[in-house]
């Protein structure tokens, strides 16, 4: 929808909601509600504004030390959210509502640390270098039965999954889910969040949805659409959803799966036409990933949870591989031709999506800088394997692997890194500083 389709709607008072949101470093959306009036009398010229801690608050909205970009001494002041019209659409979940999202600007400047500038940035260096990309996730979540408030006051425990056994590809049960199910799709092709198909995972209760390739700012605003949309819509019939990376131990976790490809001119520049296999810059491009993906895997697994996600034979990968069509390795190669393609194992569903975009495209941008090559295919099962380099194994492994990055520091600069490095360490102190169950469980009348 564009800005006079929105007028013509207000005018026949179809809409009387303007949502401004943008995504902040978890990936949530955050903004406000404005009316329609005032969105044309005022906002439609002008923007509007939101207090800068938004960028620095844990996810309980606590304002964070640590960061130049915002903090007491500077007294938390605004910045300026100037509404990108090419992300303007109807909610149709919501009433009488649309939605337009956001780029950040302070003092006239983008905002550099936001995820979106972050993306920004790196879709202009594939510019520079007369590239495109295109990409698409894969997004899974588990669906319970309770509502969100009775989740909350048994502190998420006992749930009920929607599904009482495995439904990986299955159509029974999950037809028993396909009215909430069918609202997601529908809803979000009416609200320009192109999907391809939906699906049963393999968990109990599991979830997957598939989004149509695209480009990768208009892609990852639909899945940052998409994650709040599910959780109004699924809280809305009395159900919740979560999109934590490993909400259960006894279960698998959820994947953010990312499938990316380059072009010039509208080719596919991954696949060599006349040998038809991949081409130079494919390996170039893949053995970057494959070198700088261990120190960038904050962006594909920013909390505690993430990396519990990690174990093996567990669909979710742990080593440095490339195959094809193998599902142990953390990059598996897909498609022929127009759709030849890797896609990116690694992140899980609690991925900011942006984020996780321009670290593929940092990397990748860098084998092909240095002219790195992926070596040869792997083949049998990445998990049993020593010999494979490893991913992270926590939190603050990543960060401080981030922290040390040339790379990070030449492609994102020495602020963006160092802000979300202190966001890494933020979240690693609160988990050291909460009592958990288990300490409780273990420790409570034994020790």
């Amino acid at each position: 929808m564009n800005l006079p389709q929105l007028k013509a709607k207000i005018a026949r008072k179809e809409i009387d909601t303007i949502v401004l949101a943008f995504p902040d470093v978890f990936g949530r959306l955050i903004g406000k509600r404005v009316t329609a009036h005032h969105f044309l009398k005022s906002v439609a010229h002008h923007g509007t504004h939101a207090c800068n801690y938004l960028l620095t608050v844990n996810l309980e909205m606590e304002p964070l030390a640590g960061f130049s970009f915002a903090n007491w001494e500077k007294g938390y002041g605004d910045f300026e959210l100037k509404m990108d019209y090419d992300s303007l659409r109807v909610l149709p979940w919501q009433t009488a509502a649309a939605l337009v999202l956001c780029d950040l600007f302070q003092n006239g400047k983008r905002v550099q640390e936001a995820p979106r500038s972050v993306l920004r940035g790196q879709l202009e260096r594939l510019a520079q270098a007369g590239l495109t990309c295109l990409t698409a996730s894969e997004l899974e979540f588990f669906l319970f039965n309770q509502t969100f408030e009775s989740a909350s006051a048994t502190r998420y425990t006992g749930l009920s999954p929607a599904s009482n056994y495995r439904i990986d590809y299955h159509t029974m049960q999950p037809a028993r889910e396909e009215t909430l199910m069918r609202s997601l799709r529908n809803g979000m092709d009416a609200a320009g969040v192109p999907v391809e198909s939906s699906k049963g995972e393999w968990g109990k209760g599991q979830h997957e949805i598939n989004f149509v390739y695209g480009e990768p700012l208009p892609i990852a605003d639909g899945h940052a659409i998409f994650k709040q949309g599910t959780k109004e819509i699924a809280a809305q019939m009395g159900k919740c959803v979560t999109f934590m990376a490993k909400p259960d131990a006894a279960e698998v976790g959820s994947s953010c799966h990312i499938h990316m490809s380059l072009a010039r001119k509208g080719k596919n520049v991954f696949w060599d036409f006349k040998k038809r296999e991949g081409s130079k810059c494919f390996r170039q491009f893949l053995g970057g990933l494959l070198k700088y993906s261990p120190e960038l895997c904050y962006f594909y697994a920013p909390t505690v949870n993430a990396y519990k996600r990690y174990q093996p034979a567990s669909w979710a990968p742990t080593k440095m591989a490339w195959a094809f069509d193998n599902r142990t390795v953390g990059f598996r190669v897909v498609g022929k031709a127009d759709s030849f393609r890797l896609e990116n194992r690694m992140p899980g569903a609690d991925a900011n999506p942006y984020l996780a975009f321009a670290a593929m495209i940092a990397a990748g941008l860098a084998g092909i800088e240095e002219n790195l090559d992926c070596g040869e295919v792997y083949h049998g099962n990445a998990y049993a394997d020593p010999k494979l380099a490893s991913l992270p194994r926590s939190l603050r492994d990543a960060a401080d692997l981030l922290k040390k990055s040339a790379l990070a520091r030449h492609a994102f600069g020495d602020v963006v890194t160092d802000f979300y490095v202190q966001t890494a360490r933020c979240e690693i102190q609160a988990f050291n500083d909460a009592v958990t169950d288990w300490e409780r469980i273990r420790y409570f009348e034994q020790i």
